[in-house]
């Protein structure tokens, strides 16, 4: 993508990466996180505006701290370093780090020595999130102090040619005063970025790529009805034409009549040639008896695969696959850095089989949720379908806590769309970045028309977010949960209990399994 600026963030583990990539994709300039075991040929490669090196929670001292080749410092492209990345810089060309007497967490006073470079035309002094136990007691010779606190001497430092800068607190945080405008001197300043990463030019560069890519052999895609596979599949249509074959394998892990909607949404709107398998049976035969979640997306990733191989050989030689992969799928799976530790398996990564038969095609690899509804906006895909909730690719099989058997699927169904449908019908439905239902494994007594009952429990789950990477419980009102709740309880025969959940991502994620 080489097509707009870019800025390249080495990550180095810290929790405010991915943060920094959305601070700076806010301002239209393309941001891409590279693992700190990055190479020197990839960067270049890259032709990156600049690089920020990100924090980390290690001391540049330590035998397992990341680092990175310091070749990159010297290919003259301006590079920021944040907390962590400020050390790692100082302790590469000669400068000194120690364990800090005084750690500094939380607001402090950043006073400022030259108000020049990143802090143009900011005040003197302002107010900065700091998050270290570590500081620089000795800068590398060829740098000078920009701004200090009462407790950091070198709070922030420039080399004397202004390509390397370094600060000690968090820009990107929204807790550090200016952080914005720190941000945007670094892009527009120094970098000199334009801001041309838009929806109409990330098309136009991945339509190129894709020919360049495939030219004239066929491309397989897996439609499964969520937005990612939808925009994914649409944006390489634009790219090979009648050569995208889509193909849309009912699990039977499906939520209530998705299937039927998807397909007329497919071919009545989206002018999108779509074969249909009904795989239901298979599936649940291969699940029964599995109650660990990540055995499950196992069983579902290599399963799929398998009966997608079947379907496209009618089809002849097809040697590409397209995938709705996001960047959050990426760090979720653990295949991002090996800084980056395994959450679950996403069905579009870690669960899809090694020994497949294709070339993966990723259009969508380095976006956030966000920026893919944008994207289907600009290809002019239905806004009622880019605002749809994400849904996982396993489907309801990590919604049902344990086995996945016709009986539960067919209670958790009911309960989501009763769910679905009453936040439509109260206008909160677009309020909200994610709900669903939770089927629970566990029975629990109740009274209905004055008998005993013994039923299932349902949990409801509601978040707020912007890119899924972190959410906050979505706080629904008292009274619309209970519409919601004497529903279920009245129409699903099985169910007599049910529960919200208010814990936010983390220390949970949004899916349950």
């Amino acid at each position: 993508m080489n097509n707009f600026d870019k800025i390249i963030i080495i990550d180095f583990g810290s929790q405010y990466t991915q943060l920094i990539s959305r601070k700076i994709r806010e301002k239209s300039v393309f941001a891409i996180i590279k693992p700190s075991e990055v190479s020197l040929e990839e960067i270049k490669l890259e032709k990156p505006k600049g690089i920020i090196f990100s924090g980390g929670p290690k001391s540049v001292y330590d035998e397992d701290a990341p680092k990175v080749n310091a070749e990159i410092l010297k290919l003259n492209i301006p590079v920021l370093g944040i907390c962590y990345g400020f050390q790692l810089i100082s302790h590469l060309l000669g400068g000194k780090v120690e364990r800090a007497e005084k750690r500094e967490y939380g607001f402090a006073r950043l006073r400022l020595i030259r108000r020049e470079n990143i802090f143009k035309n900011l005040p003197v002094e302002f107010n900065v999130w700091m998050s270290h136990s570590d500081k620089i007691v000795e800068l590398p010779s060829n740098f000078k102090i920009l701004a200090r606190t009462d407790n950091t001497e070198h709070s922030a430092a420039i080399s004397y040619d202004g390509k390397l800068i370094g600060v000690q607190f968090h820009p990107e945080v929204t807790n550090t005063e200016f952080g914005n405008e720190i941000i945007h001197n670094f892009l527009f300043e120094v970098c000199k970025c334009e801001p041309n990463w838009v929806p109409k030019k990330f098309i136009e560069s991945k339509v190129e790529e894709i020919k360049e890519k495939v030219g004239n052999r066929k491309v397989a895609c897996a439609l499964s009805g969520g937005v990612d596979s939808t925009v994914a599949a649409v944006l390489v249509k634009e790219a090979v034409k009648d050569n995208l074959i889509c193909i849309h394998v009912d699990t039977g892990l499906m939520r209530k009549n998705e299937s039927k909607k998807v397909l007329k949404l497919f071919s009545e709107n989206l002018n999108l040639n779509v074969y249909f398998v009904d795989a239901r049976d298979k599936f649940l035969a291969k699940l029964k008896g599995i109650e660990n979640p990540e055995l499950k997306r196992k069983i579902i990733g290599e399963l799929f695969i398998r009966i997608f191989e079947d379907e496209v050989r009618k089809f002849g030689n097809v040697e590409f696959l397209v995938q709705g992969t996001l960047y959050p799928d990426i760090v979720e799976s653990g295949s991002f850095s090996k800084n980056t530790s395994v959450i679950k398996t996403h069905h579009n990564v870690g669960g899809i089989p090694e020994d497949h038969n294709f070339t993966i095609i990723e259009p969508l690899r380095d976006l956030f949720k966000d920026e893919v509804r944008k994207i289907g906006k600009e290809l002019n895909i239905p806004e009622d379908f880019v605002k749809r909730h994400p849904f996982p690719g396993p489907g309801l099989a990590v919604r049902i806590i344990g086995e996945v058997t016709e009986d539960r699927l067919n209670l958790l169904r009911e309960a989501d769309y009763i769910f679905i449908e009453e936040l439509e019908k109260h206008n909160l439905y677009d309020s909200v970045w994610q709900a669903f239902a939770v089927l629970l494994p566990i029975r629990s007594v109740g009274v209905m028309g004055d008998e005993r009952s013994y039923g299932y429990t349902i949990v409801l789950r509601a978040v707020s977010s912007i890119d899924g990477m972190t959410a906050d419980w979505a706080k629904l009102d008292f009274d619309f949960l209970k519409v919601v709740s004497n529903r279920i309880i009245n129409e699903i025969k099985g169910v007599n209990r049910v529960v919200y959940d208010v814990t936010s991502k983390p220390p949970a994620t949004i899916e349950w399994e």
